[in-house]
């Protein structure tokens, strides 16, 4: 989604969906991928969806606040 803009570890992301599942943020189940593989999926809770939103307006907040710093200086 961030045309590679964003690079995740491998080893970076099972300890925050970790976290995240041990906080009831997510679900985990374990199925079969579509290219037949055992593989976990997550879906969001009801509190999951919260917390997103809660960070999502925040992040909104912040990002907007960069922006306006960033902009060059008018004349």
């Amino acid at each position: 989604m961030s045309r590679k803009a964003l690079a995740l570890e491998e080893g970076s992301l099972d300890p925050a969906l970790f976290r995240m599942e041990r906080k009831g943020w997510l679900r985990l189940r374990w199925g079969t991928s579509e290219n037949n593989r055992w593989a976990k999926f997550y879906r969001l809770t009801p509190t999951g969806y919260r917390q997103l939103a809660e960070r999502a307006e925040g992040w909104a907040e912040f990002s907007t606040a960069v922006a306006k710093v960033m902009e060059p200086p008018r004349s």
